[in-house]
């Protein structure tokens, strides 16, 4: 554990042990009155949270000029999405590109999705790859916002956003004990406590565990992750809430494929292999480890203000021992040969660090309610990765594929080196505000003032000729209107200027110019069935100029392993329309139905980016059983068009479908069935950046007990 995150962990657990300690020597005479009235700050202040989504303002998912949809804890719970990459496949407009066992990107609109948060506050503009899984027991809910996000980052793209909402303590004593078992040994076990710390309710903790263990359909691959996350929080006085907590996740890999099929033959035909074909060897791992810990004050000013402050630190270790695979000639030969094998072994570190404070509140104005936020923060990112040479064993051939996992010696390591730093600095003030223009016309209003400084060599590894950033400085304007035609029918128009910093380099070896550009959003939200249900309609538009694109390899043998990979900046223009409905019909059924359109064209005005579906459904219904009240059957899938790449493959459009089945057998206990690929489909996913086979038909049974 890092000895920030030490420090507040036990700043945490003292505060909450000082607190108890005083409670109960309270006296008899006292107590009645002290819990009385803390019972009344308690409820107004530390147990109503609200996540502020898009805005940074406290306004509903209806009233916000973005679409905004979620995933929450009963729908992965009932579906069985452990990992976050699962979970979001399911996400209205949200493609999951896992093109090896431990990476993968998502996009939207078209676009890299490159900017992750946590409860509202995310770090540096990092790249859109994302190594390994979030345990998806440790969150609430995960909010996807869609578009620029230009009132929340300063920096971004216009695909969207992904929001981790943490798990909080409540107001009352709880827990949950779960345990499932799975096809290719799959064993996790998952609890969740609750426990009020003060006789008055001011101080709670929660303690969050889950474990998993598993081999995979594809061959050799065993993953093993466990995660542990604490937090405790309580009233300072009577207007203050301290929350502290801390996240440790160690998460293993055995076998990973690093790099992704190679399915083109020579004559130009694609070749078809089992779907538990790997590149991978038995001596290769893939091993991560962080801590993140974050401290958070929010203190309430009287009149509807309220000032928070929160810092965040993150740190991760990253150990690799990896084969990659590959051709010279970018195919296969007719009798799938022509792969050679490239050892690969580092260790790397990487740190984040956010301070942010903003006060925020409403205020009157020309006889209407306002709300303001106001804030300044700043997110420094260190990165470090270390390599062992390969003494030998570098570009031994490989036997037709598929092989085994024995076929390729593990080669003699180097000492270690340095191989790559790289530190950037982000320094904003931002500003949102809702105007209310008339009793149905509301204005959002929103600037970001954005300075970036970074240093080092490229985060893709690139040796570029200058390794000092100039410094960036950015401001960004957003606009947004909603109209309520009637309580229940909200229309919106917003526009946002996108900005982003890349990381790539040209074929001179300098880093692109920032990617510049402009969206816009309008739709329409409707609540039907008692505001039970939201239906959302949009079309939107997005032009990124400058955005960098692959252009190819420099030198050595046509790949990026031993060559210098170029990219170039080019216009990118998306435009399409969306639409979702979700929430309940009636009081037992639950539905989300989404579908997404898309064209992206290039500064030619044709088709780009091919791997990017052009049209998916995302759907999720489930349903207590009326003749069996204690039976809840639910259906959720991901269907999408076809897509390709030059060189690549190609994947026809497809269907994925997964089931559940939860029997309570008790109001405590409850046994679920899942099944997912309910119809065994094959697919390739992951064009973006290679290929691989999505998992086949398997089945898991877990049992939820309520402690």
């Amino acid at each position: 554990m890092t000895r920030p995150a030490f420090l507040l962990t036990a700043c945490a657990l003292a505060a909450a042990s000082l607190v108890a300690e005083a409670q109960t020597v309270s006296t008899a005479a006292d107590a009645p009155q002290a819990a009385n009235l803390e019972t009344v700050v308690v409820t107004g202040k530390r147990a109503n949270r609200v996540s502020k989504g898009a805005t940074g303002l406290p306004m509903d998912v209806k009233e916000t000029p973005q679409t905004i949809s979620s995933i929450d804890r009963e729908d992965m719970a009932n579906f069985g999405l452990t990992g976050s990459n699962e979970a979001l496949g399911l996400a209205t407009g949200i493609n999951v590109e896992q093109y090896e066992t431990n990476r993968a990107t998502f996009n939207a609109r078209g676009f890299e999705i490159q900017l992750t948060q946590i409860d509202g506050l995310g770090m540096t503009n990092s790249w859109g790859t994302v190594v390994g899984r979030e345990d998806t027991f440790l969150f609430d809910r995960i909010e996807l916002i869609r578009g620029a996000n230009g009132l929340l980052t300063g920096v971004g793209n216009a695909s969207g956003t992904i929001n981790y909402i943490r798990k909080r303590p409540l107001n009352q004593d709880s827990g949950e004990f779960n345990v499932t078992l799975g096809q290719w040994g799959k064993k996790r076990a998952a609890l969740d406590v609750n426990k009020v710390l003060t006789q008055d309710g001011a101080w709670a903790g929660r303690l969050v565990v889950a474990h998993e263990d598993k081999d995979s359909y594809l061959r050799d691959l065993h993953d093993k992750r466990s995660s542990v996350y604490g937090v405790v929080d309580g009233q300072i006085g009577s207007h203050g809430v301290l929350t502290v907590g801390i996240t440790a996740v160690d998460a293993r890999q055995y076998s990973p494929m690093w790099g992704s099929l190679t399915l083109l033959r020579a004559d130009g035909t694609q070749a078809d292999f089992p779907v538990g074909a790997s590149t991978s060897q038995r001596w290769t791992y893939w091993n991560t480890r962080s801590y993140n810990a974050f401290i958070e004050y929010a203190h309430q000013l009287g009149d509807g203000w309220e000032a928070k402050l929160t810092y965040n630190t993150r740190h991760g270790d990253e150990s690799t021992r990896l084969l990659y695979a590959y051709s010279p000639t970018g195919v296969l030969k007719a009798d799938n040969t022509g792969l050679v094998g490239w050892p690969y072994r580092s260790e790397g570190d990487t740190d984040h660090r956010v301070l942010d404070a903003n006060l925020s509140g409403d205020f009157q104005a020309f006889g209407r309610q306002h709300w303001l936020l106001v804030g300044v923060s700043q997110s420094r990112e260190k990165t470090s990765v270390d390599i062992f040479p390969v003494q030998n064993h570098m570009g031994d051939a490989l036997p037709a594929f598929p092989y085994g996992g024995d076929v390729y010696t593990e080669p003699t390591w180097g000492a270690r080196q340095p191989s790559t730093r790289g530190e950037q600095q982000l320094t904003r003030f931002y500003a949102a505000s809702q105007i209310g223009l008339t009793e149905q016309l509301k204005g959002i209003l929103g600037v970001n003032a954005v300075r970036l400084a970074r240093s080092g060599a490229s985060i893709y590894g690139n040796a570029a000729t200058n390794t000092v950033y100039p410094d960036t400085r950015e401001v960004s304007p957003y606009v947004g209107l909603t109209y309520a035609f009637s309580p229940a029918v909200t229309g919106y128009v917003s526009y946002s200027d996108i900005f982003q910093n890349q990381d790539q380099t040209d074929r001179k070896g300098e880093y692109l110019a920032p990617m510049k550009g402009v969206n816009a959003e309008a739709g329409v939200k409707a609540e039907w069935l008692d505001r039970a249900l939201l239906t959302t309609f949009a079309v939107f538009s997005a032009r990124q100029q400058g955005l960098a694109t692959y252009g190819g390899v420099i030198g050595g043998t046509g790949t990026s392993l031993d060559g210098q990979s170029w990219y170039e900046g080019k216009d990118v223009k998306s435009r399409g329309f969306e639409a979702e409905a979700t929430g309940r019909l009636g009081r037992d059924a639950k539905l989300t139905l989404g579908y997404t359109h898309l064209k992206l064209t290039g500064p030619d005005g044709q088709d780009i980016y091919e791997w990017v579906p052009r049209n998916t459904v995302n759907f999720r219904v489930d349903s207590r059983v009326p003749v069996l009240p204690a039976l809840r059957l639910g259906l959720g899938g991901r269907w999408q068009s076809d897509v390709s790449k030059v060189g690549s493959a190609r994947q026809d459009a497809y269907l994925v479908a997964n089931a559940f089945a939860a029997y309570e057998l008790s109001p405590a206990a409850t046994l679920r069935l899942n099944v997912n690929n309910l119809f065994d489909k094959k697919y390739i996913g992951g064009l973006a950046y290679g290929a691989i086979y999505g998992e086949p038909r398997n089945v898991s049974v877990t049992l939820d007990y309520k402690l």
